[in-house]
């Protein structure tokens, strides 16, 4: 299977949950098969746009996912696409601040990154 379409199904089972796609992160591997894609005429696939969110270049695969949840708050999921799964959660106050959701989220990415680099 190819990573796009782990991309895909695993997005899919997250709307199957009630979950939004906001942002897409590919390494450059993956990236460069998302414009094969696009090339070949498969537009399931952009090379900057998958399934309507924006894609930026990473160091590994991830989609960020939110949803509504109780008493106003919503919830933000970083989630690896890869085997083993993994993934990250965080839920933020209705109140909260933009620029205090954007420094956890960095802060999400930075854990990602360290859990998928090698030691050392």
């Amino acid at each position: 299977m190819s990573q796009l379409q782990k991309f895909r199904e695993t997005l899919a089972t997250y709307r199957r949950h009630g979950w939004r796609l906001a942002r897409v992160l590919m390494t450059e591997g993956t990236l460069a098969q998302a414009r094969l894609e696009v090339a070949a005429g498969d537009e399931a696939g952009g090379a900057f746009v998958f399934e309507g969110a924006a894609v930026e270049a990473s160091e590994f695969d991830a989609m960020w996912l939110t949803r509504p949840s109780h008493g106003g708050r919503e919830a933000w999921e970083l989630r690896l696409v890869a085997e083993p799964p993994y993934a990250l959660f965080e839920l933020f106050e209705a109140d909260e601040e933009e620029e205090d959701r954007a420094d956890v989220r960095r802060e999400m990415e930075a854990r990602l990154r360290d859990y998928v680099s090698p030691p050392g």
